[in-house]
């Protein structure tokens, strides 16, 4: 067998619930131990796979490349993606591509605290690939359907081994606890926001059957 370690699993999250990640935790001490984001639906990620918009880029590097992208999804929601010298390819594709554009990106959470106390979301990406409508509409129906399975995965802990004291126990999703003692959000928040994008599939195809010319009419004879 190789002594190579395993790839995380990419999750699937739309930019809501990931930009509310905001805690970060490893799982040993090891000096290169991954590093994990703790999503508020009671998951961990150490890659995210996401599919959107590319919307903006932009150079806001000072002694050398640096490479902002804006990625929204369906709801309107952005990713900001950062790739400069360690990321040659990645920050080649933000600087060559013309937005608006649909792009696959894989890569990893990172987080950053303003001057403010803010914590910030963001994507190290580790490639970033140009594909068509269809790509993105598959992506948006497999994350609504694994945000909705996280969610019923943290309820049904709440529900079969919440101690007398209220919330998960002991025995239950480890990350779902976790999510509970971190953030104070409602699921609810990310329900409606896998309803929101699976909507705007539907009006995005009712507004392509609208937009269909009318069929000509056959000449008299």
């Amino acid at each position: 067998m190789s002594g190579a370690p395993m790839r995380e699993v990419a999750r699937r999250v739309f930019a809501r619930e990931f930009n509310d990640a905001t805690h970060t935790f490893k799982e040993s001490d090891e000096e290169r131990a991954p590093v994990y984001a703790l999503l508020p639906t009671g998951e961990k990620a150490n890659r995210i796979f996401v599919v959107g918009t590319l919307t903006e880029t932009e150079d806001v590097g000072e002694d050398s490349e640096y490479w902002q992208g804006r990625v929204v999804d369906p709801n309107g929601d952005p990713f900001f993606v950062y790739a400069g010298q360690y990321q040659p390819e990645a920050a080649s594709m933000l600087r060559e591509l013309e937005p608006p554009a649909y792009v696959a990106i894989t890569g990893k959470p990172r987080t950053y605290e303003t001057d403010e106390g803010d914590v910030n979301v963001s994507v190290r990406p580790e490639s970033i690939t140009l594909v068509d409508a269809a790509t993105r509409d598959r992506w948006v129906v497999e994350t609504a359907e694994r945000t909705l399975d996280r969610i019923a995965a943290f309820e049904e802990g709440e529900t079969a081994e919440s101690s007398h004291e209220g919330g998960i126990a002991a025995g239950a999703n480890e990350y779902a606890r976790m999510a509970e003692e971190e953030y104070d959000l409602p699921l609810d928040r990310y329900q409606q926001t896998a309803i929101s994008a699976l909507e705007s599939l539907e009006d995005e195809a009712t507004d392509d059957d609208t937009d269909e010319p009318e069929p000509e009419a056959e000449p008299q004879a």
